[in-house]
């Protein structure tokens, strides 16, 4: 069987066919190959997302991806390449930090329901393998978008009732953010937790609205032009 890798360029490589996980083959051919190969791994049970690459133009993770002859696999796009099938995913995770996508504040006081928690438990899964960021095509015109990485992550802790402050967060997700994707759906197609971005963008629209903001493009009807509420 035969797979190619992207590395500074395609390398082809020649592997027993049998049924085995690209993370399996990729760890014998770095083994008994090529030890200069460089890939990231972690828990190889789909937990960590830590081998999450592109095979044939989608992402997917190694240790649970069943390799095929004639593969094609890429690192991750939309992120700095480190080493072959490595790269930086600090310019994502940045974008966690813009997007203030965490728990700000907290109502000690405030307990949740079976129906509270189901509500955000899907996005509470999220392995931080950067799929999602990687699949995105926002990035190809506009680098400063906050993304599905992100924002899946920020309607996570605004739909948490606990969060005292949810409308800081709506105010942040505005410039770059909600109103900036185009819903394509390629995120939610290549998450290995079957969370649907997407959809998370678009309740976040509807939570930008009730604040009061508005897509920019329809800004000349009523409103602001730079999208802000106008009362």
């Amino acid at each position: 069987m035969k797979i190619k890798i992207q590395r500074d360029t395609i390398v082809e490589y020649t592997v027993e066919h049998k049924e085995r996980t690209l993370l399996e083959i990729l760890t014998e051919l770095k083994t008994m190959q090529d030890p200069s190969l460089t890939f990231s791994s972690g828990c190889r049970s789909s937990v960590c997302g830590s081998c999450a690459v592109v095979v044939n133009g989608k992402e997917v993770l190694a240790c649970a991806y069943h390799a095929k002859n004639g593969d094609v696999i890429e690192p991750l796009k939309n992120s700095e390449v480190i080493r072959d099938l490595v790269v930086n995913m600090d310019r994502a995770y940045e974008f966690n930090a813009k997007s203030k996508a965490w728990q700000s504040t907290f109502s000690e006081d405030m307990s949740l329901s079976q129906a509270d928690e189901k509500i955000n438990e899907t996005q509470s899964d999220c392995i931080l393998c950067g799929a999602c960021y990687s699949a995105c095509p926002v990035y190809a015109v506009n680098k400063e978008f906050l993304g599905p990485f992100s924002l899946t992550r920020v309607w996570r802790y605004i739909s948490d009732k606990r969060e005292e402050n949810p409308k800081e967060k709506i105010d942040t997700i505005q410039t770059n953010g909600v109103w900036d994707c185009t819903l394509c759906n390629e995120c939610t197609l290549v998450c290995p937790q079957d969370i649907s971005s997407k959809a998370d963008i678009e309740k976040l629209r509807a939570k930008s609205s009730m604040a009061g903001y508005m897509d920019p493009n329809f800004s000349s009807i009523g409103g602001g032009f730079d999208g802000s509420p106008t009362f």
